[in-house]
């Protein structure tokens, strides 16, 4: 019984692999090449941040998500030019990405992937998967999207970037409490996803509107209120509010994340031993030297 207590008050840890794949590819120069020349720096980089998350974690129950529904999720379906304002991975990138889910694996992480659903709703339905068992929660991600799932006894992180938020840190950060990021999102749309939310309708008047209104529902029902909110521009934001209901509806759905994507293997996500000659084997074929070397097969047994 106190070893099933001690493993509940530990928490989960989902990470978000894009981000530190891509801050990696970026970051370092392409000085790593493995043994059939191709570049593999942001491997390297990715390891790293393994390495040092799982010496500073010593993370029991992780699990990686990684992307590869970049222009065929149901989202693209529901919204064609959703995510469509970004350029592609360069090819070499796309190959990293393989060896990056695989040294995951050799470190005994359990990863996940699918061509119809995002990393995000890979991470939600894992969320809610290991929430609904007692389990505390650590989302692993610069993505604020994902910061509509924490509760309050979980965690949001942007591993390098800052210390881990709580709810009422999350609140203080975004100006709306993580349950209403997916109204916040419906509102002030998303840039860099390609959500286009309410046109006219920015952060801070977003923040207002669900500080009064609470959620997207209750607002659009009672559209009519905002012209009497001490807000600049009340009159006109109640027309764009009236005008772009159906905006704000397919935003919401772009913004909110699934919490039921059929997971493998019962999603399992307690690490796995290492098999230290295959770990070895990756080694040399990424032309690796010494020192991570050392480091991959330290973090390996911890």
């Amino acid at each position: 019984m106190s070893s099933e207590r001690e493993t509940q008050d530990k928490p989960v840890f989902l990470i978000d692999a894009s981000v530190f794949v891509f801050r990696s590819y970026y970051a370092l120069k392409p000085e790593w090449f493995n043994r059939r020349n191709e570049a593999v720096h942001a491997v390297y980089g990715f390891a790293r941040f393994l390495i040092r998350f799982l010496k500073q974690t010593r993370a029991r129950h992780i699990a990686v998500a990684f992307d590869e529904s970049l222009a065929s999720s149901f989202r693209n379906e529901i919204y064609p030019p959703y995510k469509a304002n970004r350029d592609p991975a360069p090819e070499e990138l796309k190959k990293q990405f393989v060896y990056c889910r695989q040294v995951a694996e050799l470190l005994g992480i359990s990863t996940f992937k699918d061509h119809h659903y995002e990393a995000d709703d890979l991470i939600g339905s894992l969320h809610k998967k290991h929430a609904d068992a007692g389990h505390k929660v650590c989302v692993v991600s610069a993505d604020k999207d994902l910061a509509q799932l924490i509760r309050p006894d979980d965690w949001w992180w942007d591993y390098g970037k800052s210390k881990p938020l709580s709810y009422d840190a999350i609140t203080d950060k975004f100006g709306v409490k993580p349950e209403q990021i997916i109204d916040f999102l419906a509102l002030a749309g998303d840039q860099a996803d390609n959500i286009p939310g309410v046109k006219g309708v920015g952060p801070k008047t977003a923040q207002i509107l669900l500080h009064h209104f609470e959620d997207l529902e209750h607002l659009l029902n009672d559209y009519r209120q905002i012209e009497f909110l001490s807000i600049r521009g009340a009159k006109s934001c109640m027309q764009k509010i009236k005008q772009h209901q159906e905006d704000a509806r397919i935003s919401k759905l772009l913004a909110q994340i699934v919490l039921d994507v059929p997971l493998p293997n019962g999603a399992i996500i307690k690490r796995q031993n290492v098999d230290e000659g295959a770990m070895q084997t990756f080694i040399e074929d990424m032309n690796f030297g010494p020192f991570l070397r050392r480091e991959l097969l330290t973090a390996a047994a911890l």
